[in-house]
């Protein structure tokens, strides 16, 4: 299968639809992808993220990433990510480490 271009950013929205409990990543207004979440007023757990298939390698799931990542530092919630995409996607951002959720609790004797 030869490569594809990645699509004009004028052609991709990503918006959130908390009816859902999720972003959606649309091309041309249809729906290629979404990430699912759970949010707290504290916290953010992503636990599923997908992009259509026929839409893979287009830098679609990273801009995805980007996005719920961005919202949750605005909110000014930690992140847990459950997924392993979204995961993953910090570990290689050092820039989004900041988000990370840390447990605090302690265990005492």
């Amino acid at each position: 299968m030869p490569a594809q271009n990645p699509p004009d950013a004028a052609r991709v929205e990503i918006v959130d639809v908390p009816e859902a409990s999720r972003f959606e990543i649309r091309l041309d207004g249809e729906r290629v992808g979404l990430a699912d979440y759970l949010r707290t007023d504290a916290l953010v757990v992503y636990p599923h993220t997908e992009v259509a298939p026929a839409h893979n390698g287009l830098g679609l799931g990273s801009a995805l990433a980007r996005a719920v990542l961005d919202d949750a530092r605005e909110r000014g919630l930690a992140v847990l990510a459950t997924c392993p995409f979204i995961a993953a996607w910090m570990a290689r951002h050092p820039e989004y480490r900041d988000l990370a959720y840390q447990n605090r609790s302690r265990v005492t004797d």
